[in-house]
């Protein structure tokens, strides 16, 4: 055992009285999976593809759903082969699987009791291919997110047809298993409508490429009972006229409740019928492992609306005017959801005193060229002047703007509606999101019998929806711990769906799909006769009743009613999240260990259990690595959670909680006298490049070759410390470890100087590559545009306090924190001067993560200074004094976490695209969560955060690979095998002078 090994402890909730929550995991599943379920899985499919830890089953448990089901084992699939073999398993036993991708679902649908088949991790990619009569089609993975999707699709002038809310983070399989819509898609951009082809995988194990010219007679071959059972439901369906318009006339609104009836009537034949049946059915027909799509124009002319009426009604009246002048985008928000929003970043604040019964329209026109947009502007003018409309707040202006920052900010409001109005509800509350249609002429008496409903039943109203299409949406929260509130909402559900079907004759599912809380209603909505035929089809697709039993089909009229989860209280900075999942794409880890949303839902299950529970246990002994150490503390989390969770924080939080005093005190004692550690530690760094050297014969200044002896032998010595004190505060050698950074900084002149220039104590230490250092090269190009900075003599001993930040030592942090705030203000006069700071994570770091360490005096001092990254300082004061010499061909970026916090990453393409004539972002470039250490503690961890950059960037020659942070590049080298450095050292080069 380790010598300073942590006390797992120090992660248990205190007892505090707590007492057991009524759903918390028993403690006969404190073992995970049982056997002979475990063995079998591992048998078959290998042990590395079955998780099976009660922390594992735990974090899958829940979705973006009000419900929690914990199953017994969880797959990772990595191919049609392990699907298969799931199936089949399953079969042989009587067992039953769920499939689950991004787990947006909103009702329960990636949710499974037995068999999860986590079916994201591999099942990533997207290939834009000629569609016929030169269409453009995207061939696209089921673990691909909307987002990445389109990012591809965007070169190429092209999107997707579905857009929903979630695009951040749902996943395609997802939004073609739900028939996922969102803000503009309708009835006519939908997967029902887009998508040309499918392959999947029946339960049975039988594949079905729909775009194959064979497909049906293999079918056939196959499967003889379920094509003639298909055929025979087509048979009756089209003989009766009456269910037939019907079935047409369900349609004519959005409705995604139950299965797509009119497959039956667009498919002539079994593979055409199952390519429609497939869309909407929630994987309970089969797994989509493969889909294409039929790809419509990125109409890039944007003239966008926010206009505030001054009630609901008069909002929904509103809707067709605009729907008449062309507008492909009507969102409704109601003024809970409007003054909830202001929790979103960009958000005007004046939002929190909108009055009460204050509702707004966003308003979208998309066109193609000049002409085009001109008219829709001049048609919406017309009908802007024929409304009565209000502005409350000073914000508000209620006038049509092209601006893309102001029109960015109206969306990010309207698509964080369910986390933003989740995030501000009261502690403990369960949170349940509807939504449904209405014929869009009925929406404004709607909107006002939901509002008298929601009254009524004792529930705020929250409001919003895609209005141009009659879809509403609305949250209900509650505490499902207390069984008066789950009855009131169970009230509250009966007759909001007899409302919805008996006097609108609307869907009681939009765009989410059944899932486990609608289909208690399916027959209210479709009748005995249509709801039967459902029935049937499930019979004869899936006969034993494999695939996702109770979502869809369930007559148990109280199924809506079973699995509500509470809502533990946690720690503060996490207690709002409402587990919808848009922080999981971003997050270094998703593909290693835990998400952020994974981290807040085992700690909430640690405080629904019994003190010291044998469940308790085996989460908190899991959650120091699988949560703690692995989180790169990058934040980035933050940035994609509408409500700004900041998970990354909470896991320094719990650092700190594991350090012993002794460990805190070396910490402090560390920052009090970092000149000394500094130099200390570019003479090791110089001395394991020397060895290196010797023993390999390799180049000094290393970045090199991973065969070298001195590398094995310093990786092997690591790694013997690592196991006797610890491997989270021992960092283990890589190859790609630089060598020590110049002793002497330039000299530089403090009289006539632009700029202080802060060289950040990591390029202190490490070299960077290239013939110029980086300091160097910084002092040159300014020095060239007329921008001289000056280096203080003194910098050696100061840090941005990252270091001891991101561990989570708070004296030490407290202790650099206010030495290098102290420090600047002194440098650059008072503010007088900015500071120039070479590493994008310490210019966060100086600019924002010190503020809250600072002494009260302190603060005021900081508030004076003007910290500048060197990509915006190179990108806004030197490039347009600069000449340009000479180009490379090409080059690759690697934007940082902390340039997204800081919002730097247009200047880091400004400044790539002066020195190259190509420059390529790749879509899959995310955290490298190289994270300072972190890297090096845990390389697999930025091993897993970079294999899909590293493929994008090793797909193809780069003349160089730039970043601005040089740990950050060390970690994308370690990932790559490339050399990265930074773009401002590309810049120096770009701009010497020509020797005469």
């Amino acid at each position: 055992m380790p010598l300073l090994e942590p006390d797992p402890d120090a992660l248990r909730p205190a007892p505090d009285g707590r007492a057991p929550s009524s759903d918390r995991v028993p403690d006969h599943r404190a073992g995970g999976t049982p056997e002979p379920l475990r063995a079998d899985l591992a048998a078959i499919l290998g042990a590395d593809k079955v998780l099976t830890k009660v922390s594992d089953l735990v974090r899958y448990a829940s979705d973006a759903s009000p419900y929690r089901f914990v199953p017994q084992v969880v797959v990772v699939a990595e191919d049609i082969d392990d699907v298969s073999a799931v199936l089949s398993y399953a079969h042989g036993r009587s067992r039953e699987v769920v499939f689950r991708a991004a787990g947006t679902s909103l009702n329960g649908q990636a949710q499974g009791e037995d068999i999860l088949v986590d079916v994201r991790k591999h099942w990533t990619g997207v290939e834009v291919i000629d569609g016929p009569k030169g269409a453009v089609r995207a061939r696209i993975g089921p673990g691909t997110t909307v987002v990445r999707a389109n990012a591809t699709l965007a070169r190429h002038g092209r999107v997707l047809g579905p857009d929903p809310a979630s695009a951040i983070a749902c996943t395609i399989g997802g939004v073609v298993a739900n028939n996922a819509s969102g803000m503009t898609a309708g009835t006519t951009r939908n997967s029902y409508r887009t998508v040309a082809s499918l392959t999947f995988v029946l339960p049975s194990g039988t594949v079905v490429d729909t775009a194959d010219p064979d497909a049906d007679d293999e079918l056939a071959h196959a499967e003889p009972a379920l094509c003639a059972g298909l055929l025979e439901i087509k048979r009756e369906i089209e003989a009766d006229p009456e269910l037939t318009a019907r079935i047409r006339a369900k349609y004519e609104i959005k409705n995604t409740n139950g299965y797509r009836l009119d497959a039956f009537l667009d498919g002539a034949t079994p593979v055409q019928i199952l390519r429609g049946l497939m869309v909407g059915s929630e994987g309970t027909f089969g797994f989509i492992s493969e889909v294409v799509f039929d790809t419509l124009p990125l109409d890039r002319r944007v003239t966008t609306a926010l206009l505030f009426f001054p009630s609901l009604p008069a909002a929904a009246a509103a809707v067709p005017r605009f729907n008449e002048a062309g507008a492909l985008a009507v969102e409704l928000m109601d003024g809970n959801t409007l003054r909830a929003s202001v929790s979103v970043q960009g958000v005007p604040a004046d939002w929190a005193r909108l009055p009460k019964d204050t509702a707004a329209l966003l308003v979208e026109f998309r066109a193609p060229d000049e002409a085009r947009q001109e008219a829709y502007e001049e048609a919406a003018a017309r009908v802007l002047g024929d409304l009565s409309l209000v502005a409350p707040v000073a914000s508000v202006t209620n006038e049509f703007t092209r601006d893309a920052k102001t029109i960015a900010g109206y969306w990010k409001a309207r698509k964080a509606f369910v986390t933003a109005v989740g995030g501000s509800r009261p502690a403990g509350m369960t949170l349940i999101t509807e939504d449904f249609a209405v014929p869009p002429s009925r929406l404004a008496d709607a909107c006002e019998a939901l509002l008298e409903l929601q009254t009524r039943h004792g529930f705020d109203a929250a409001v919003a929806g895609h209005a141009a299409h009659g879809n509403l949406h609305f949250l209900l929260a509650f505490d499902a711990g207390r069984p008066a509130d789950v009855d009131r909402y169970a009230a509250f559900m009966d007759e909001f769906c007899r409302l919805t079907v008996e006097r609108f004759d609307g869907s009681l599912k939009a765009e989410h799909a059944t899932g486990r809380n609608i289909a208690p209603f399916l027959e209210l909505e479709w009748g005995p006769r249509a709801t039967e035929l459902m029935w049937r089809t499930k019979r004869v697709i899936d006969p034993d009743g494999v695939l996702a039993p109770r979502i869809v089909l369930d007559r148990d009229p109280r199924a809506h009613l079973r699995g509500l989860k509470t809502i533990p209280k946690v720690e503060m900075i996490a207690d709002p999240c409402i587990e919808c999942g848009f922080c999981e794409p971003t997050c270094p880890s998703e593909d290693l260990t835990t998400t952020p949303r994974q981290r807040i839902v085992l700690r909430r299950e640690m405080m629904r259990q019994q003190p010291g529970s044998p469940v308790e246990d085996g989460l908190v002994e899991a959650y120091g690595y699988d949560a703690v150490d692995t989180c790169a503390g990058d934040s980035t989390c933050k940035l994609a959670c509408p409500v700004g969770i900041d998970t990354g924080a909470l896991m320094k939080d719990f650092r700190h909680a594991r350090h012993s005093p002794r460990e805190e005190k070396a910490a402090a004692l560390a920052a009090r006298n970092f000149k000394a550690v500094e130099a200390s530690a570019r003479l090791a760094v110089a001395a394991a490049d020397t060895l290196g050297a010797r023993l390999g014969g390799g180049r000094g200044g290393r970045g090199g070759s991973g065969d070298r002896r001195g590398d094995r032998l310093l990786t092997a010595v690591t790694r013997a410390a690592r196991k006797a004190v610890r491997p989270d505060l021992v960092p283990e050698w890589l190859p790609e470890i630089p060598g020590a950074a110049p002793a002497r900084l330039p000299h530089t002149a403090r009289v006539g100087a632009s700029a202080v220039y802060y060289p950040a104590c990591v390029n202190r230490i490490f070299a960077s590559p290239g013939e110029v250092p980086l300091a160097q090269a910084v002092v040159a190009v300014s020095a060239r545009a007329g921008k001289p900075v000056w280096i203080p003599d003194d910098v050696a001993g100061t840090c941005c306090a990252t270091i001891w930040h991101s561990k989570g030592y708070e004296a030490g942090n407290r202790v650099m924190a206010n030495r290098i705030v102290e420090a600047a203000w002194g440098w650059t006069a008072g503010g007088a001067l900015p500071l120039v700071v070479d590493a994008s994570s310490c210019t966060l770091g100086i600019a924002h993560e010190v503020v809250p360490y600072l002494t009260d005096d302190n603060r005021q001092l900081h508030k004076e200074l003007t910290v500048v990254d060197s990509l915006v300082w190179a990108a806004e004061d030197l490039l347009p004094h600069l000449t340009v010499h000479r180009t490379i061909g090409s080059a690759v970026l690697h934007p940082t976490c902390s340039m997204h916090h800081l919002g730097d990453e247009p200047q880091l393409r400004a400044v790539a695209e002066a020195c190259a004539d190509e420059v390529v972002v790749p879509d899959d470039a995310g955290c490298c969560a190289f994270a300072g250490d972190r890297g090096m503690l845990h390389k697999e961890l930025t091993e897993s955060a970079t294999h899909r950059e590293a493929a994008e960037v090793t797909s193809r020659h780069f003349d160089a690979h730039l970043s601005a942070n040089r740990l950050c590049e060390v970690g994308m080298q370690h990932a790559t095998g490339r050399e990265y450095g930074s773009v401002l050292q590309e810049l120096e080069r770009a701009t010497r002078p020509t020797k005469p």
